[in-house]
């Protein structure tokens, strides 16, 4: 019973954690609402486009440390699970989980955030750093050779689910069940983007230096 109820704790806590919205509260401190501009996505790429590099900055900080944070809070509550003879945390995951929930569906903000990938990004470095480092590798290659940041994303989301199922890396059917969570989820907030990806209308990346690009 007690183990059920940190895992509450920690999903809530998570939640909260994530409904911190950073590109929001950082386009308020320029003036803008950054879900009304761009692609009207509070997270960092469009953070990007419309107010800058500084701006994208403290955006891409706060989405790291609200991951870290929920996934620390996780680790803390200290409830674990097994399935054969691996075992992970799933307060942590369940933490995780609702800090990336949190960030795309903020109860503060009206339910209206960004895509989750940065703040997925973080809880995963937190979990397991090799299938971080796999997952950032093929999108940075992905990114680079295509400037599509849109198609990076839903490509490591991806393959963190087909990572998460090797034996090498260890983990239980609960890391899988939140990996393949997260890879919906992370898919599902870019439907657009898959409709102009395959209309061949979606944005490259371009980088700005200034404050206040339309």
């Amino acid at each position: 019973m007690i183990d059920l109820i940190k895992l509450f704790a920690a999903l809530g806590v998570g939640y909260l954690l994530g409904s911190i919205s950073t590109a929001v509260l950082v386009g308020k401190m320029y003036g803008k609402d950054i879900r009304e501009h761009g692609s009207k996505s509070a997270g960092l790429t469009n953070t990007l486009r419309v107010l800058g590099k500084p701006a994208a900055l403290l955006v891409l900080v706060g989405d790291i440390l609200k991951g870290i944070v929920a996934c620390l809070v996780g680790l803390y509550l200290g409830v674990y699970a097994g399935s054969g003879v691996t075992v992970d945390s799933v307060s942590m995951l369940l933490a995780g989980a609702g800090a990336i929930v949190g960030h795309n569906w903020p109860v503060f903000f009206g339910f209206r955030g960004g895509k989750g990938v940065l703040t997925a990004a973080a809880v995963l470095f937190m979990l397991d750093p090799i299938i971080a480092l796999s997952c950032l590798g093929s999108f940075v290659v992905i990114v680079a050779a295509t400037r599509f940041v849109s198609l990076g994303s839903i490509c490591a989301a991806l393959l963190f689910v087909v990572l998460s199922f090797i034996p090498v890396f260890g983990h239980t059917i609960y890391f899988q069940i939140f990996a393949i969570v997260i890879a919906f989820m992370v898919v599902a907030k870019h439907r657009a983007n898959i409709g102009r990806l395959l209309s061949g209308t979606e944005n490259k990346l371009r980088f700005k230096s200034g404050k206040h690009s339309s």
